[in-house]
């Protein structure tokens, strides 16, 4: 099977390249490089002994996204590309609205004119809002969503069930993530954000790494055990597995006749606060990491860890790697390559 993965050269586009080459499927990349590099893939190739095909292409490129249509057998579409930064989309909601959905609608028209009806949507738990019950189940209210990037993964959720409406020939799988952190275990590919970094773990891993002072906590005062905000991590290499697990499923729904719109949580169902993180990351390094209280961040809400029981059930995926493998993998990353891929 020919899978296409678009933002394939970002931190969890990377990550489930290895995992879909590992498993014997032939895999073609779609990314602009907007916050990516192309040494991510090369490293990719490295870490499997296996090549994969790279077209340097954006989702807004109709034009682009056809050629690659025209001269790949592209059997499913894994759809990570999109700009991803919560604190960044209240600032920018034009940018985000504008990228992550009119590029999702020009990726599955052109899908569509050429005969690809399957596609994993790399969704978000931001789709849930603030959640009215914890853990959160699949079956949780979505759409109070407190940030134009959770209203984008939200919005492109109800386009692509929409199609599935229209037209029975559609095979849909939305992954609802939640914190992916870690990094691969050879220490060859992370997540190298550019820039100053909006996502926590690159925060600490360049505190840790000295070029950046100090760590920002965004709200001491949540209703949580020590008042910082509660997430559930997962290790990206777990996460990178439920894609493969997922493209599993589709293929099972093709074999049977049968089609239609699954969704998955993909977390580890443990809520771990920023603070309990902090300390598991000082544990890996050996020594205490400088940080500030700030106040609390636009969007951000108190409590938010997932039931991944039907994923467990459905896909046979489940979390298996813990926080201090998270920290110890991502530390290993960040100390093995301290400005990243440059």
């Amino acid at each position: 099977m020919a899978v296409l993965v678009t933002g394939g050269a970002g931190f969890i586009g990377s990550h489930t390249c290895v995992e879909l080459l590992n498993a014997g499927f032939e895999v073609v990349v779609a990314d602009n490089l907007y916050n990516a590099s192309e040494e991510s893939l090369k490293r990719v190739e490295e870490i499997t002994g296996r090549s994969l095909r790279f077209y340097k292409t954006d989702i807004l490129d109709r034009e682009g996204l056809d050629k690659i249509f025209k001269s790949e057998s592209i059997d499913c579409v894994i759809h990570f590309a999109g700009y991803k930064a919560v604190g960044e989309s209240v600032q920018k909601p034009l940018e985000y609205y504008y990228n992550n959905i009119t590029g999702t609608l020009v990726l599955t028209d052109v899908m569509r004119q050429n005969g690809c009806k399957s596609i994993v949507f790399s969704s978000s738990a931001t789709v849930y809002g603030d959640p009215k019950v914890i853990p959160i189940t699949e079956e949780c209210e979505t759409g109070g969503v407190t940030n134009p990037y959770g209203r984008t993964k939200y919005m492109i959720e109800q386009i692509l069930k929409d199609y599935y409406v229209a037209d029975k020939e559609w095979n849909i799988i939305l992954l609802r993530y939640f914190n992916p952190i870690g990094a691969h275990e050879s220490g060859r590919i992370g997540e190298d954000p550019k820039g100053i970094p909006n996502n926590l773990m690159p925060y600490v891993s360049q505190v840790a790494i000295g070029k950046l002072k100090c760590l920002g906590v965004f709200g001491d005062d949540y209703d949580t055990p020590d008042g910082t905000g509660v997430r559930d991590y997962i290790h990206v290499v777990d996460l990178a597995d439920g894609h493969v697990k997922a493209l599993a499923k589709i293929s099972e729904m093709k074999e049977k006749g049968a089609d239609g719109v699954m969704v998955y949580n993909l977390g580890t169902g443990k809520g771990v606060s920023v603070l309990e993180l902090v300390h598991a990351f000082e544990k890996v390094i050996g020594r205490p990491l400088p940080y500030e209280i700030k106040p609390r961040r636009a969007g951000d809400i108190a409590v938010c860890y997932a039931d991944p029981s039907k994923a467990k059930r459905e896909l046979g995926w489940e979390a298996k790697r813990g926080i201090e493998e998270m920290c110890r993998d991502s530390w290993n990353w960040q100390s093995k390559n301290p400005n990243g891929y440059n």
